[in-house]
């Protein structure tokens, strides 16, 4: 029979069903990482978020058969500690392919119009003691001629320049090695850094992303153009947006994500307490249709992995 534990259950906010198949089923709020292995003491099946399952950990856990991600992304998991000992990794594909466009969409209108500049100085009276019936305090851009460079031209990148063409937006698919999407014109990256009006970020955080954007990439944008970042928080070099942002090398910024999440220990971000830089607390995955798409998917990947038939594996 089968031992299926899930180490981080409330990380995701949705209906789990059972698998189909026998088994004794244990699951935790969180876990910590000193916890997971004794947690996941005679489990042939583990589900996790965010818990990193490390080799240390891997080799303590000889029943291990399966791991579950509830993610995309699977930088928790030592995939070649999974490699050496046999065990499957599947992770979730196509989930979030309208919630995070349309929270990427939610931050660049919310930075083109200031709005939260604008809702900040309703709040602290100045609408109700001007004269006029409006005051132009902060500038508001149009979508529409502009242009957005998106780094990364998967399900989200994709969803992020169909929702671009519909306001009228020029597309721009920076560059990269492969592997890439077929059908995809690609701009050399400096060149859709140059160019862009709005830079969107979606593409996975490996050795040769993590800090691709930083000092020098600031330098090369506009000085008006906003940074979106909805993907990795390691892809950019958060202290060095501190400076970009101080010092007016762009015009703003929308993250969703950090390096570290939770940010317990503190983050330049954290601090920075301006107009045009808007942060949410990695949320853009997390509207109700795409959780419970998620949580279908979770257990299907286990469910046709016992069946002998596994599909979305890594490894």
């Amino acid at each position: 029979m089968e031992k299926v534990v899930f180490l981080d259950r409330q990380s995701l906010n949705a209906n789990v069903r059972k698998p189909s198949f026998e088994h004794e089923w244990k699951e935790f709020d969180q876990t910590l990482p000193n916890e997971v292995a004794s947690r996941l003491s005679g489990a042939t099946i583990a589900l996790t978020n965010k818990v990193p399952i490390r080799k240390e950990t891997l080799d303590q856990l000889p029943n291990l058969k399966m791991i579950a991600v509830a993610a995309t992304g699977y930088d928790v998991i030592d995939i070649g500690a999974c490699k050496d000992k046999g065990v499957s990794v599947a992770n979730i594909r196509n989930y979030a392919v309208n919630t995070v466009p349309e929270h990427t969409f939610a931050l660049i209108l919310a930075l083109k119009r200031n709005l939260i500049a604008y809702r900040d100085d309703v709040l602290d009276g100045r609408w109700q003691k001007h004269d006029q019936f409006c005051f132009f305090d902060y500038r508001i851009s149009d979508l529409r001629n502009s242009t957005i460079g998106i780094f990364g031209e998967g399900a989200l990148g994709q969803g992020t320049a169909k929702i671009a063409k519909g306001f009228g937006m020029e597309v721009l698919f920076a560059d990269h090695p492969p592997p890439k999407a077929d059908g995809v014109e690609f701009t050399d990256a400096e060149e859709v850094l140059k160019r862009s009006d709005v830079i969107s970020l979606h593409c996975p955080l490996t050795d040769s992303s993590r800090g691709f954007i930083g000092i020098e990439q600031f330098k090369i944008m506009k000085n008006d153009s906003i940074l979106i970042n909805t993907a990795r928080g390691g892809l950019v070099n958060e202290e060095d947006l501190v400076v970009a942002l101080k010092e007016g090398l762009i015009g703003g910024a929308g993250f969703d994500v950090l390096t570290t999440e939770p940010p317990k220990d503190g983050n330049p971000l954290l601090d920075l307490k301006l107009p045009n830089f808007i942060l949410t607390p990695h949320v853009a995955w997390a509207s109700d249709e795409a959780q419970q798409f998620l949580a279908d998917q979770l257990i299907d990947n286990v469910e046709l992995f016992v069946q002998g038939n596994p599909q979305h594996l890594v490894v």
